[in-house]
Parts: C-alpha cells; sequence; structure tokens
C-alpha cells in the first residue's frame, strides 16, 4: 500500500467526519444522523445526509457520497494522496515520507513546477525589449508596478520555441509540457509553445500553485484571450481567477466580474474582493466554491446583451445554493475596469456608491422581464404580469414573494390577490412536476436502468440486490465477515463492480486490517464510493445478521447455477437434463 496501514487508522480517528463536513456545510441533528443542504449539487430541500456513527455521508439528491477522505477530495478537488495530505495537516500529523514516490501525485507536482517556471519566465520576459509592447499595454491600462508584481503578468515571446527550450534546460520532459497545456506537438512531432505575443496572466489554486494561464492577444487577432485547457493539476469548471486572494479579504461578500482585467483593476482600486470565471460561464462548481467563501455575491457583468444573459444565468445558478445576490450594473455600457479610470481618482469611491446601491435579483429579473412588454397596452401588461407571477412562484421566501405581489399589484393597478393567485397556481404545478420527477427517478432506481456503476445491475437485479446487501452486511458486522467469507467465493458474485467491492474488503480481512469504508476509500474512484455509500445508506442494519447472510447467500448460490441465454443456446442436452433434474429436486 502507498500509505502505511498505521497511518490511515490513525487519520480516521483524528478526522471526525462530521467535524470536517461542518467546515463546509451547515449540518443540523436528525435523530442519529446530520443533514444539511448538499455542496455538490443546487437543492432547496437539505437531503445531504452524515452519518458519524457509520463514518460516511450520502446525497439522497445527487447520489455523491463517501468517507471522509472522499468529501475532502470532492469539495477540494484533489486527488486521494492529496486529500490524505490535507486531513493529515489538518490534524496535526506528517504523512510518511514514502508516499512521495506516489506516481499521479507526482506528476501533478511537476506540472505545478513547469508552471512555476513559465510564469517565471513570462514575467522576466515582460521587462526584456522584445516584452516592451505588453508592458506599455498593461501600463496603458493604469496598473502600477506593484499590481503588475503582485498578479505575476508577463509576456509569452513571438518565437513559438523560447518556452519549450527553457524548460526543457530546465529538466522537463515533452510529455509533462504537453500534458501542463504549456505546448503543442506540431504533425512533425515537434513541440512549440501554446502562447505567443500575448500578455500573461498566472492563474493559481488556492494553496498558491500556478495551474493555468489566460493570454491576451494586443491586437485584432481572434481568440481575443487563450487559455489553458484542463489539465492534471487544473479543472477550469472548479477553479477562479484571483480567489487566493479575495478569500482573505471576502469579509461575507464576493465580487463576480467577467475577465481577469476588471478582477485586476478592482483589486488596485481596494475592491480585493473580485473574482472571475475563466474563459466559461459560471457553473454549479463554482458557485459551490463562491458559497464556501461567502454569503453575498455581487455579479458585476457587461451591460451588454451578452453580459445581461449571462448574468441570467449565473443568478439561476447561484440562487438555490442560498447565497444572498445583488446585481451591479455599470452605467454607459462600462465595464468595471473603465468605469473606475474614467473617474479618475475618484473612480474606487464612485465604485463603491454602485456596489453599495446595488440592487438584489429579484428586482434584475422582474426588471428584464418587464422590458420586453409595453405595460400600457393591456394585453402586454397581461403577459408581463403572467411572466412575472410565473417567476415569484420560483422565490423560496414567502415573504419575498409577499413583497413583489404587493410592488407589482401598485405599480400596474391591479388586485393583489388576482397575482397571488395566479402565483399559487405555478407553485402547485411545480409541485406536481417536481413529484412526477421523483416517481420517475424512483423508477428508474428500482430498475437500475440509469445505474453508470454497475451496468450488469438492471439484468441481474435479484443477485445484485443480494450482492449489496451482503455488503453491507459486512461492512456494518465486520465480526461476521469470516465465516462469510470461508462460505462465499468471490466468484460467486455475479456483477463485476459488486465482485470488486467483495473481493477489496475480503482482502484486507484476510490480510487482518479493517474494512470500514475510509480503508477502503483509496481503492476506488469518488463515483464508485458514491455508489458504495448508497447502498449503504439504503440497507439498515440487520438484528440478526447471521440469518440474513445465509438468506443472501442462498440467493447468490442460487442465482450463480442459473443459466445464462448464451448457455442455454450452446448446452448440451446432458447439461440441460441435469440442470432441470436439480431445479425439481429444490421444488420437493
Amino acid at each position: 500500500m502507498p500509505i502505511p496501514e498505521e497511518f490511515i487508522q490513525e487519520l480516521k480517528l483524528r478526522s471526525d467526519i462530521a467535524d470536517v463536513i461542518s467546515g463546509y456545510v451547515n449540518l443540523k441533528k436528525a435523530g442519529r444522523n446530520l443533514v444539511g443542504l448538499c455542496p455538490f449539487h443546487n437543492e432547496k430541500t437539505p437531503s445531504f445526509s452524515v452519518s458519524p456513527e457509520n463514518g460516511f455521508f450520502h446525497c439522497f439528491g445527487c447520489g455523491a457520497g463517501g468517507d471522509v477522505i472522499t468529501f475532502i477530495k470532492r469539495i477540494e478537488n484533489l486527488d486521494y494522496i492529496d486529500a490524505v495530505k490535507f486531513l493529515a495537516q489538518k490534524a496535526g500529523m506528517s504523512v510518511p515520507e514514502d508516499n512521495k514516490n506516489d506516481g499521479l501525485t507526482r506528476f501533478r507536482n511537476r506540472i505545478y513546477e513547469a508552471n512555476r517556471e513559465a510564469a517565471r519566465f513570462f514575467h522576466k520576459m515582460l521587462y526584456t525589449n522584445e516584452g516592451s509592447k505588453a508592458l506599455e499595454y498593461l501600463r496603458g491600462r493604469q496598473l502600477s508596478e506593484k499590481t503588475i508584481i503582485h498578479f505575476g503578468l508577463g509576456y509569452s515571446p513571438k518565437s513559438r520555441y523560447e518556452l519549450v527550450n527553457y524548460l526543457k534546460s530546465k529538466g522537463f520532459t515533452n510529455n509533462e509540457l504537453i500534458q501542463a497545456n504549456l505546448a503543442n506537438k506540431s504533425g512533425r512531432g515537434y513541440l512549440f509553445d501554446r502562447f505567443s505575443d500575448r500578455v500573461m496572466f498566472p492563474i493559481m489554486d488556492l494553496r498558491g500553485n500556478v495551474i493555468a494561464f489566460g493570454g491576451r492577444i494586443m491586437s485584432d487577432m481572434k481568440p481575443k484571450y487563450l487559455n489553458t485547457s484542463d489539465t492534471p493539476a487544473f479543472n477550469k469548471s472548479r477553479n477562479l481567477f484571483a480567489l487566493q486572494f479575495a478569500k482573505n479579504k471576502a469579509n461575507g461578500q464576493l465580487i463576480l466580474v467577467e475577465g481577469y482585467m476588471d478582477v485586476i483593476a478592482l483589486h488596485q482600486a481596494g475592491f480585493e474582493n473580485a473574482v472571475a470565471t475563466l474563459g466559461t460561464a459560471l457553473t454549479q462548481e463554482q458557485a459551490t466554491v463562491i458559497k464556501r467563501y461567502c454569503d453575498e455575491v455581487v455579479i458585476c457583468y457587461d451591460a451588454d446583451d451578452a453580459g445581461q444573459k449571462a448574468t441570467s444565468r449565473a443568478i439561476s445558478i447561484l440562487r438555490p445554493t442560498g447565497l444572498h445576490i445583488k446585481i451591479l450594473t455599470v452605467p454607459s455600457g462600462k465595464d468595471p475596469d473603465e468605469f473606475i479610470k474614467s473617474y479618475g481618482e475618484q473612480g474606487p469611491a464612485r465604485f463603491r456608491m454602485l456596489l453599495e446601491k446595488s440592487g438584489n435579483d429579484a428586482d434584475f429579473r422582474l426588471r428584464k422581464l418587464r422590458e420586453k412588454y409595453n405595460t400600457d397596452i393591456t394585453e402586454q401588461r397581461v403577459e408581463f404580469l403572467t411572466e412575472a407571477a410565473k417567476l415569484i412562484s420560483s422565490f423560496d421566501n414567502s415573504i419575498e414573494q409577499d413583497i413583489y405581489i404587493s410592488r407589482l399589484a401598485g405599480e400596474l393597478e391591479v388586485e393583489k390577490n388576482a397575482i397571488k393567485q395566479q402565483v399559487m397556481r405555478y407553485r402547485k404545478k411545480n409541485s406536481r412536476e417536481y413529484i412526477k420527477r421523483e416517481q420517475r427517478e424512483i423508477q428508474n432506481n428500482l430498475s437500475a436502468r440509469n445505474d453508470r456503476i454497475n451496468t450488469e445491475k438492471a439484468y441481474n437485479l435479484r443477485a445484485a440486490n443480494a450482492e449489496e446487501a451482503l455488503i453491507a452486511l459486512l461492512m456494518y458486522n465486520p465480526d461476521a465477515a469470516q465465516s462469510v467469507f470461508k462460505r462465499l467465493l468471490p466468484e460467486k458474485f455475479i456483477t463485476s463492480f459488486n465482485r470488486k467491492v467483495y473481493e477489496t474488503i475480503k482482502k484486507r480481512a484476510d490480510a487482518g486490517f479493517d474494512f470500514s469504508i475510509t480503508d477502503i476509500s483509496g481503492e476506488f474512484s469518488n463515483d464508485e464510493m458514491s455508489r458504495i455509500t448508497k447502498l449503504l445508506a439504503s440497507h439498515p442494519r440487520e438484528t440478526d445478521p447471521v440469518s440474513a447472510a445465509n438468506d443472501y447467500i442462498a440467493v447468490l448460490e442460487d442465482e450463480a447455477e442459473k443459466l445464462t441465454p448464451e448457455q442455454i443456446a450452446y448446452a448440451d442436452t446432458q447439461m440441460l437434463m441435469a440442470r432441470l433434474k436439480k431445479l425439481k429436486e429444490k421444488k420437493k
């Protein structure tokens, strides 16, 4: 094993799952478990459950689940080894040195090192004759020397080989440079720099590692921005530009803007809680990250059509997280950077006034909706109010609903009760549709049609259900394990995934090791761990584990003796007759 067994056992004792998860999720007591809103998908009703007694979490909404290590892997976007290191540091433990030989961790660290060297190279190039145009561009954007250094800005030279040659001289291999997305391979097989003649923006994670780059062209060529693609060290859907700085200055609020320059200009103006997405629209993963560091987010996107559409989309993603959302619209179609600069020394004060006067997302959405209609015309007024009632019906807070119903009734001279009734109709309709979706989901779960992990379950329901129940029984009752292992070989399992789980716990038990959910998490992916915790959550502890184990084993032995359609097609008469005789004897 890469990590000594004794270390994992000690880490397990020091890493209480409830304590760790409560640092990310607001948990409340519910019987023997704890519940809260799932951090891995947007939901309004808590479906995320933590079982301190059994050491696992499970979301009944999205299916995410696992042990404390799996939780850290998911929430911090880490691999298994790095998640162990994260928890070890939190627990005041030192990970044994032999972990440094772990292949994936070593490779990711090489990418971090290559990115760090590339960032130094780009920054140094900014102050050369070749980089003078890029430096002039940054100074023309009124960035101070302090800001340029603080964000590590740089320049990628026009030649397509300078960075590749520099990094090769530092000992980096072709594969490492390609995997870091710092270089591409030509049709003839030689490497060339991915970024050329661009102002460079290093992107860092929360631990200060350089994980990617954004490059801005200084001409009219396209694309205007070129960004690092996803790598083993970087996922653009889960990271935010400048969050490593903003998280310490958030004070309950983050400002979400569109681009690197807007973030940098705001930080220079004193608004160090600004962040931006990385060349993509806001994702649910990023919304989850934002929720971790603030209670309120101010969306400050461009005032053009694209910016307004992006604002509407961001609202729909952020609102289910429970964040308070405000919308800051910069006047005259300017972006934050342009606005601040246009007022000179007064720019920061003017922007703060906009920030303080920014309205909430409900105001924004109703205003955008109203712009589509001429409410002086009766037919269009009815259409607007109908659409507005539909929007208000999506608000969870009944007080918020009542405030906007009253406001619309007063502004458009309509009976408040008429709007309220329409809102209630939509809520009832939404409720019916939700129930239908839930019923479809239950049917799919029962039939296992959508089981991506155990794809064989749908065709072997009886066997798979017995396999899962037996695995849960063993993990809840390890003292019953040896008697089961002696009677039931892994070959008796019909489905491959459940066989793998059974083999894993049997192998650990045979070696004298524990096989709790935490003990086996290093052997399975996040999705596989979710599947294992789902079966644990679906099968409570047996009152008579010995009798239950006998029943499950009997089912598996019976299923194992059944002939498959392929076997029947190619079986000889003697085999079929023997099988029929055995079935008759069982019935007697």
